[in-house]
């Protein structure tokens, strides 16, 4: 078995997999994961492998700290990717943007591919049918927009977000729902209008921690699924540990 971390900017997914198959997600933040990953080996005691993609606060050092019961990797910038890295700066790629990379290289081959990672920031990273990555966008995920907008103005309060009652706010906290939701559902559709107007062959791969928040209001045909990260990072080691 083995036990694939997502340590994120804010918080920390896990997932224990037996082969390709998914047995169960773990979601957790800094300051829980050393008891939390503790209580995972102890219920999956045939774990063997932990494999990590870290962005976030957590040092190479803190994982490493399990190497006397388990084989630690590290998917870096410097392993194998089934995809030709194009982008102008590689030495700058997000690593957690690799891993979407691969995993959209490998479960959806021979076609043009748009993964778009909702989660503290949003990202856009293409793939072409011909396996080369080209890059994409970075812009605020959605908590950002609504501290953006209460940090630096004055009077407009911090909220939750959730759905618009309407298009057009009838209050300050409508208004701002109406447009951090709405700019943003719109600005994820006309990201895919563009990639779709320009290449066909396409398909859109929605993931990240508000998955399922936007995946009901977005026009366009997509395929989401929250953990594919997750997934997309067993699929990056088995693809490591067949080509070293």
């Amino acid at each position: 078995m083995i036990l694939v971390v997502d340590a994120g900017n804010t918080r920390i997914k896990a997932a224990v997999f037996e082969g390709t198959m998914l047995l169960e997600v773990f979601i957790f933040t800094n300051i829980e994961a050393e008891k939390k990953i503790q209580n995972i080996l102890k219920n999956f005691q045939k774990t063997t492998d932990l494999v990590v993609c870290s962005v976030g606060d957590l040092g190479k050092q803190w994982f490493l700290a399990f190497e006397n019961v388990l084989n630690v990797h590290f998917i870096t910038n410097r392993d194998v990717f089934p995809f030709q890295n194009k982008y102008a700066t590689p030495q700058t790629l997000g690593i957690d943007r690799m891993v979407l990379a691969a995993g959209a290289t490998l479960q959806f081959p021979n076609q043009n591919r748009l993964v778009i990672d909702a989660g503290t920031c949003i990202t856009y990273d293409f793939i072409d049918q011909d396996d080369n990555y080209l890059g994409g966008a970075i812009a605020p995920g959605l908590r950002l927009r609504y501290e953006a907008l209460h940090q630096y103005t004055a009077k407009l309060p911090l909220l939750s977000f959730k759905n618009p009652d309407n298009l057009i706010g009838n209050s300050t906290s409508e208004s701002i729902h109406s447009g951090v939701v709405n700019g943003f559902v719109f600005e994820i559709d006309g990201f895919i209008n563009e990639y779709k107007a320009r290449y066909l062959n396409f398909i859109i791969i929605l993931t990240g921690g508000d998955t399922d928040f936007l995946a009901k209001r977005l026009k366009n045909t997509i395929f989401a699924n929250s953990n594919f990260l997750l997934e997309s990072l067993n699929q990056t080691f088995q693809h490591k540990t067949k080509n070293d």
